[in-house]
C-alpha cells in the first residue's frame, strides 16, 4: 500500500516520548546522541525525565521534537520499509519533513530549529502576543472576525486545521475580541491557547527576517521525495523557494487542510504521522475520513502495510 508521511509540530512533545522505542531501537538514542553533541546538552535526558517547564521552552521543543520525529523516520528506514510518496509537515515538523527528503542534513536542521525557536520567542515581548482555536465557523467567517477584531492591531488567521478548527494569532487584546466576537457569530468554542509565541502572523516578521539570514548560511537540496510546504500546499525543489517558504512560513497562515488535500494527490492510500503524539492523525480524519492514517512512536508501528 503506498503511503505518504506526515511531521508534526510544537505542541506534540511530552516527557519520556518515544521512551519504550528507545528501549528496543538503538537508532533512537544514536539520534538523540548526534543533536546533543550539536545543542551542547543532554537533549534525551531532558526528553525522557524532563521537567516540563524546560521541554517546553520554545528553542527546547523544536529541536527535540525535529530529533524525535527523525529518530522515528530513521527506524522506519532501516528496517527496509519503502519511503512515501510524499511528505509534509505542520510548521515545524516542516523542517523534519525536508531533513528525511535528504534536502536539510540533520545537523544543519537541528541548530536551525534552536536558533528559529530562539528568534520566535524574542520576537515578541512576553504578555503581548496570543493565539486561540476558534471551533465551528467557517474560515471566511474566521477571516471577517479577524478584519473587525483586529482595530489597526494584527490579528490574523494562523492554522487552517481542518474544517471548523482555525488558529488566530496576534496581539493579546485583538485575539480576546476575536474570541468575543466568534463566539457571538456562533462558534461552538473560542479558546485562548497555552502558548508563549504568537506563530504564523505578522508578530513574527523580525524573526522572520533573522531566521532568512540564517537560512542563507545553510545548504538546501533538491528533496528526494516532494515535501508539500505550509505557506502554499505545493512542492519545490529550488533551494531558493524553499527558503521563502520557510521564512513566509514563520508569518503566513499554516495552510493544513490544503496540504492534506495536495498530498492525497500522490496516489497515498495511507498517511502516517511520524513523531511523537497523535495531532495531525486526529486533524487528517476531521478533513478526510476516507483517509488511512496511523502513528509512527511505538515499537507496535513499525509494521509493513498490508
Amino acid at each position: 500500500m503506498p503511503y505518504s508521511f506526515v511531521f508534526p509540530g510544537q505542541g506534540s512533545q511530552s516527557v519520556a516520548m518515544l521512551a519504550e522505542l528507545n528501549e528496543q531501537e538503538a537508532l533512537v538514542a544514536t539520534t538523540f546522541d548526534e543533536a546533543s553533541s550539536l545543542l551542547g546538552y543532554d537533549l534525551w535526558q531532558l526528553v525522557k525525565n524532563g521537567p516540563a517547564e524546560e521541554l517546553n521552552r520554545t528553542e527546547v521543543t523544536q529541536p527535540a521534537i525535529l530529533v524525535a520525529s527523525v529518530a522515528c523516520y530513521r527506524v522506519w528506514m532501516d528496517k527496509g520499509f519503502a519511503a512515501p510518496r510524499a511528505m509534509s509537515g505542520h510548521s515545524l515538523g516542516e523542517y523534519s519533513a525536508l531533513v528525511c527528503a535528504n534536502a536539510l542534513s540533520f545537523k544543519d536542521a537541528v541548530t536551525l530549529v534552536r536558533d528559529r525557536g530562539r528568534f520566535m520567542q524574542e520576537a515578541v515581548a512576553t504578555c503581548e502576543g496570543a493565539m486561540a482555536a476558534i471551533l465551528g465557523l467557517d474560515d471566511d467567517i474566521v477571516n471577517d472576525v479577524c478584519h473587525t477584531a483586529a482595530e489597526g492591531e494584527i490579528l490574523s488567521a494562523a492554522n487552517f486545521n481542518s474544517p471548523g478548527q482555525v488558529v488566530v494569532a496576534g496581539t493579546v487584546n485583538a485575539v480576546n475580541r476575536a474570541t468575543d466576537m466568534a463566539k457571538a457569530r456562533g462558534a461552538k468554542r473560542a479558546i485562548v491557547l497555552p502558548v508563549s509565541v504568537p506563530s504564523h502572523c505578522l508578530l513574527m516578521q523580525p524573526a522572520a527576517a533573522q531566521l532568512a539570514e540564517a537560512l542563507k548560511k545553510i545548504e538546501i537540496t533538491a528533496p528526494s521525495i516532494p515535501v508539500i510546504h505550509n505557506v502554499d500546499a505545493q512542492a519545490h525543489s529550488e533551494p531558493g523557494a524553499i527558503r521563502q517558504a520557510l521564512t513566509e512560513q514563520l508569518y503566513a497562515p499554516v495552510r493544513w487542510v490544503d496540504c492534506v488535500n495536495r498530498i492525497k494527490t500522490y496516489a497515498a492510500d495511507e498517511i502516517i504521522e511520524c513523531g511523537p503524539g497523535k495531532v495531525l492523525t486526529g486533524l487528517i480524519k476531521r478533513i478526510d475520513r476516507s483517509l488511512a492514517t496511523r502513528n509512527l512512536n511505538a515499537t507496535t508501528d513499525f509494521v509493513a502495510t498490508a
